[in-house]
């Protein structure tokens, strides 16, 4: 094992956390509406996440983000900071959670579209890319190296003719929220990493309706894509067990 032995009550605190992350996001995605800003969902999920108990793991000093949620819209991938721009019909919006609860941490992201239901090409790239990230978890039969979940997550996003963002990658997570190993979204079977039951990882397809490319804005936070193409991007924290995956952070 490549991560710090996790003792039975941390595994079952990340189940717990996992569950309330979920229930954030849940509400969330039924919260946000049009005209709404993304301080105001942030506001709203900070008093989600003092409600049950847990705390905004991007306010600790291990991360040190001026807000609790990443709130990245339409060429934006990850770690946006909330801003007072007001979403609009058809925005495309990626919100990115990390918590801790009973000293462990979880982390889930999801791909929305502002105020009506994703259809045409938004509806391509956020099917195709939450779709990868299934592909990923289901590469998971216990032990599995790195490369199989990145083949997998890999596979899909190229039969969608998807941008990958290969900048970026899924993490290990438990007692801190960046572990190793990397989890790319590309690979190759049987190369990378082998990961053992009881660790604990964080799978996260980034993608994009054109490029690979990025570049971080002048904030020193937000990622966007080079050439302003629409990005989306889906996470889970997944427990790795003896014959699968357990999905840490769904209801």
């Amino acid at each position: 094992m490549i991560q710090p032995t996790k003792t039975p009550a941390e595994v079952e605190a990340m189940r717990q956390g996992g569950k309330i992350l979920a229930t954030i996001l849940d509400g969330l995605k039924k919260y946000v509406t049009v005209g709404m800003s993304e301080l105001e969902a942030n506001n709203w999920v900070e008093q989600q996440i003092e409600a049950h108990g847990a705390v905004a793991t991007y306010l600790t000093p291990e991360v040190n983000f001026p807000y609790v949620i990443c709130v990245s819209t339409n060429d934006q991938i990850v770690h946006s900071i909330p801003s007072n721009y007001r979403f609009e019909k058809g925005d495309v919006v990626s919100f990115d959670l990390v918590i801790t609860y009973k000293g462990m941490k979880t982390d889930s992201a999801f791909t929305m579209v502002i105020g009506e239901e994703p259809k045409g090409i938004k509806k391509h790239l956020l099917n195709y890319t939450e779709r990868s990230l299934y592909a990923g978890i289901d590469a998971i039969h216990g032990p599995v190296y790195t490369g199989d979940i990145g083949a997998a997550v890999e596979k899909v996003l190229n039969d969608g003719k998807l941008g990958i963002i290969r900048d970026l990658v899924g993490h290990g997570i438990g007692q801190k929220m960046q572990q190793a190993p990397e989890i790319p979204n590309y690979g190759r079977k049987g190369s990378g990493v082998l990961l053992m039951p009881g660790d604990t990882i964080a799978i996260e397809p980034m993608a994009t309706l054109g490029g690979e490319a990025i570049q971080t804005e002048d904030d020193a936070w937000t990622i966007s894509t080079r050439d302003g193409s629409l990005a989306a991007h889906f996470e889970h924290t997944m427990l790795i067990t003896e014959d699968g995956a357990e999905i840490l952070t769904r209801l």
